[in-house]
């Protein structure tokens, strides 16, 4: 096998499918502050002029959706007309119902807990919905993420803080990232292939200025010096204009990011997205356990890369499958991995929602450049306090 490339893409928190992302995420905030009980499936879609938050609700509170909509569209910055979306004078309908009693009679009280199956309090919870979620880990960057997703990450943090902090003030919020890494035929990255930026901007900005501020002070400082050669092709604004964005530019939508908010496309995904749920639907919370089982696993030494599937049934606390591959890099079977998992980690609903604290305001922050690698965020599904457990298990039963 020859030298490969892989590329994965990152977003701004201007992106419009981000805007509908934080807007749901900060409204699950909101909520899980007065009730961190409440079940919440919130959806946004965003276009020229308009907000609509839509969705299932549940909660013992009452909270502002519409202030809260339009805290967000300003805070990342759209307050004009220059920024083709101003969150001062946009439209903004809610549409919310209760969520389904079909649903919430196996999410209040699971399979187990109905049929007498278990006395057991963690079993209460039954899983929000089917389906399966995955969760991986490597050891090409520090936070044990695959590096094209980890640089198109920092990349598009990086576009977004030197719009904010006026390095380059004629930025604005929407804006693509994407690079490309080239590996070696044992899977090692030997270099930085293509990098591509994309940023909207003001209509003044020249796109000479642009490109030659963008690599001065978005790419370059962020690209590790040792994978950088002359070979590197790097394209900014490759249409050559990127005045209309956002909201304007594009409609947007909940959870339509899912590949940017987890592994760049290096590992599979299960399907469900992320923001505007509450902990009890595991396309949340079961990914969040997945990720963090797999980087255990890679911390402790036990494999070099690690992805881990589970899969739930509506209703049932238990999952039905769990599932580990460490692609041939695993100190152990992983056959073997996959029962230590299942006898270190406790995969019901109500064991992931304890174990991780996932009951708190917390989402807003993580529904823009990814939910898994974030050590900047202390989030607890990026902790690596499972590695010894794990090691002695295997220790002791192989």
């Amino acid at each position: 096998m020859a030298n490969y490339l892989f590329t994965s893409e990152s977003v701004t928190e201007g992106h419009p499918d981000k805007v509908c992302d934080q807007i749901s995420d900060a409204v699950l905030d909101a909520i899980l502050e007065k009730d961190p009980t409440a079940h919440v499936a919130c959806e946004t879609t965003v276009t020229t002029g308009y907000v609509s938050v839509m969705g299932e609700i549940t909660a013992d509170c009452y909270v502002d959706i519409p202030k809260i909509a339009r805290d967000v569209i300003i805070g990342i910055g759209y307050d004009s007309h220059e920024a083709s979306f101003d969150g001062n004078t946009c439209a903004v309908v809610t549409s919310i119902d209760e969520q389904s009693p079909d649903i919430a009679r196996g999410v209040n009280e699971s399979n187990e807990i109905q049929n007498g199956l278990s006395d057991d309090d963690i079993d209460r919870i039954g899983a929000g919905d089917q389906g399966m979620m995955f969760g991986f880990a490597c050891d090409e960057t520090e936070e044990l993420m695959p590096l094209p997703i980890s640089l198109a990450h920092k990349m598009a943090k990086k576009l977004t803080e030197v719009r904010k902090n006026g390095t380059v003030d004629y930025l604005q919020p929407d804006g693509k990232t994407q690079v490309t890494v080239e590996y070696s035929e044992d899977g090692t990255p030997v270099r930085i292939d293509t990098v591509v930026v994309s940023t909207q901007h003001s209509a003044s900005a020249t796109l000479e200025q642009i490109r030659k501020d963008v690599i001065q002070s978005v790419i370059m400082p962020t690209l590790p010096e040792a994978l950088v050669d002359d070979k590197l092709k790097i394209f900014v604004n490759p249409t050559g204009r990127f005045v209309v964005g956002g909201p304007q530019g594009d409609s947007g939508l909940t959870g339509r990011k899912i590949i940017v908010d987890t592994y760049g496309g290096y590992s599979r995904h299960g399907g469900g997205a992320f923001s505007g749920k509450d902990p009890t639907k595991v396309d949340r919370s079961g990914a969040y356990a997945a990720r963090y089982i797999a980087k255990n696993i890679v911390a402790a030494g036990l494999a070099k890369k690690c992805e881990i599937q589970i899969a739930y049934a509506i209703g049932v606390a238990h999952p039905v499958s769990v599932f580990v591959d460490t692609f041939g890099t695993g100190k152990a079977a992983d056959s073997d991995i996959a029962e230590a998992v299942k006898q270190v980690f406790d995969l019901r609903p109500a064991a992931i929602i304890r174990d991780l604290n996932l009951r708190r305001p917390m989402y807003r922050p993580l529904a823009a450049y990814g939910h898994m690698g974030r050590t900047d965020l202390n989030v607890p599904w990026e902790k690596t306090d499972k590695t010894e457990a794990l090691k002695a298990w295997l220790r002791e039963n192989r």
